[in-house]
């Protein structure tokens, strides 16, 4: 009953549906392209489930027509970073959010020709929100990396705490920690998949089958649910 309680919880916020949709399509993504490379039978499955799969993910394309006024006011909210005590994360964070901000407004447009409301062609659309989303992947991973190594030369550097302050502070770190390796990998997941939605010739650009998306995709959205759900709940836990 709880899981369950939790779930519609979940479904009741606008993130939480998207986290789902997204763990759904990828899922599909990842059992039918396995299965289309399978029997003419299992096959034909496949196709139905990456039917699925793409009508999931073009629902998620049309709900952030919404999102541009979030994403501003979250860019505006963080500003330059000034309370960033490290001057390398937060012009990473800053690019980033930049990168984010200009990533909505190109897919709309990419989207809108799509559906034949403007008339032109949304091919270098679709690129260029690609390259913005993966731009802003990696950026999201070597913030994640600066802020591990930060965190672990707090480690190593007590500075005159007592031992149960320090005890505190270091479970706190590892916390802490474990969140941005978590955040790492499912960066690194969807830049795989972002590079690979990029024109051909640009690294593995193009190569991966159905099934090594979907699975790229479905790590990255079970680390996203965990952290919103498992993750919250370990930090309630030890406070």
């Amino acid at each position: 009953m709880a899981a369950l309680s939790g779930l519609v919880s979940s479904l009741e916020s606008y993130r939480g549906r998207d986290r789902l949709i997204r763990t759904l399509s990828y899922g599909c993504q990842l059992i039918g392209g396995f299965l289309t490379e399978q029997s003419s039978v299992k096959s034909e499955v496949g196709k139905r489930l990456l039917g699925i799969s793409a009508q999931l993910n073009h629902c998620r394309t049309v709900l952030r027509l919404f999102d541009d006024l979030a994403m501003l006011a979250y860019s505006r909210q963080y500003g330059l970073g000034a309370k960033e005590e490290d001057a390398i994360i937060r012009w990473l964070s800053v690019i980033s959010n930049f990168a984010d901000q200009l990533y909505y407004p190109c897919e709309h447009v990419a989207w809108a020709a799509d559906a034949k409301i403007i008339h032109i062609n949304s091919t270098k659309w679709w690129i260029l929100s690609t390259a913005l989303w993966g731009l802003s992947l990696l950026l999201g991973t070597l913030r994640s990396l600066k802020i591990i190594l930060n965190l672990r030369r707090k480690l190593r550097n007590p500075e005159g705490k007592s031992s149960k302050s320090f005890r505190r502070e270091k479970k706190m770190i590892a916390i802490q920690v474990k969140s941005e390796i978590l955040t790492l990998l499912s960066n690194l997941a969807d830049l795989a998949n972002a590079i690979h939605w990029l024109p051909p010739g640009f690294l593995w650009a193009g190569r991966f089958p159905p099934w090594l998306v979907g699975l790229m995709g479905t790590v990255s959205s079970l680390i996203s649910m965990y952290q919103a759900s498992g993750l919250h709940s370990e930090k309630s836990d030890d406070s």
